[in-house]
């Protein structure tokens, strides 16, 4: 009986990778990374591969740090008065909502935000110019009087990074008088000044109630 003759054994090539976004992957990742992989592209839908039990993204819930109002009454009702005088300058209402509203998208004060665009709607400002302030030097939605009291609003807003330069005053200088200057500047003080009070105590806007999903 001759010995075997034990056989080279052949290595099986690997099976090549095949990266897949069919139905059989998406049925092993988590919905998570489904939807996160979808959400920067022009792929199909969460609809069109089944995914309709996404969860309602849930409201977050603001906790004042502290009433002023409670803690320095005296004080706060000196500030409300000295802003009820700005308010009582002359400068046109829709004038001095757009400024409330553009110095409080630039500060990212949402209780100012809610309570001025609440007010300009009411006053008669349409919405496509609200949703148009946060990019108006490419809108021609606004006077000329308008585009420089926006642009001095973001000058004085940001004033330790623009030094409320030359040819933007020049703007103002010919649009408004010299009391009117003064007075839109201190509506411009006044604005910062509850952005600061609000966002600094973390003030809450009113939220409507929402019926649940």
């Amino acid at each position: 009986m001759t010995g075997l003759v034990p056989q080279p054994v052949v290595a099986k090539p690997p099976k090549a990778q095949v990266h897949s976004t069919g139905p059989d992957v998406m049925q092993r990742l988590p919905l998570r990374e489904i939807v996160r992989g979808m959400s920067h592209t022009s792929g199909p839908s969460r609809h069109d591969i089944g995914i309709t039990n996404v969860p309602r993204r849930k409201e977050t819930k603001m906790k004042p740090r502290l009433n002023p109002f409670a803690a320095a009454p005296v004080l706060m009702q000196s500030w409300l008065e000295f802003g009820k005088g700005v308010l009582q300058s002359g400068l046109e209402e829709s004038l001095m909502e757009l400024v409330k509203i553009r110095a409080s998208q630039i500060n990212g004060c949402a209780h100012c935000l809610q309570m001025h665009t609440a007010a300009a709607r009411k006053g008669g400002e349409t919405e496509e110019r609200i949703y148009l302030l946060d990019a108006w030097r490419e809108s021609p939605l606004y006077s000329v009087r308008e585009r420089a009291a926006l642009a001095w609003t973001k000058a004085l807003t940001l004033v330790a990074e623009t030094r409320a330069p030359d040819d933007v005053y020049q703007a103002v200088q010919a649009q408004f008088t010299a009391p009117e200057q003064v007075a839109l500047t201190l509506l411009i003080v006044t604005i910062n000044g509850w952005n600061r009070v609000q966002v600094g105590f973390r003030a809450s806007h009113p939220v409507e109630k929402r019926e649940a999903a």
